[in-house]
């Protein structure tokens, strides 16, 4: 059964850091690119950051670039989410995504997700 997992989230005050973490089984983690979603009230989900399958190679919305780091431990089927000077605007509840493509095939499971709150 395949799922991943979402886990770390709650309350920080701005300014303040924290780190989810995605669990993943039931497939090849190694082989899946991760990618972290937020989704707000009232608004679209958006792409925050991914990661590579080796993670050789990382990207992020401008909206975290330079507060946010995306990692993953292969070992522990497990990707990170480093969030540092968090602010009102982040926000969110947060969802990872694990996808691959095998042409003409595209793998794709999401997580249920974990909220944020940044509030003073």
């Amino acid at each position: 059964q395949v799922q991943l997992v979402e886990s770390g989230g709650g309350l920080v005050q701005p300014g303040g850091s924290l780190r989810v973490s995605c669990a993943a089984s039931g497939f090849i983690f190694s082989s899946y690119a991760i990618s972290w979603y937020r989704q707000a009230p009232g608004k679209e989900r958006e792409l925050v950051a991914v990661i590579t399958s080796n993670g050789g190679s990382t990207n992020y919305g401008d909206y975290v670039k330079g507060r946010f780091t995306i990692s993953r431990d292969n070992a522990k089927n497990t990707v990170y989410l480093q969030m540092n000077n968090l602010k009102p605007e982040d926000t969110a509840v947060y969802y990872c995504k694990g996808q691959r493509t095998s042409w003409p095939k595209m793998y794709e499971y999401w997580g249920q997700g974990t909220p944020v709150t940044v509030s003073s």
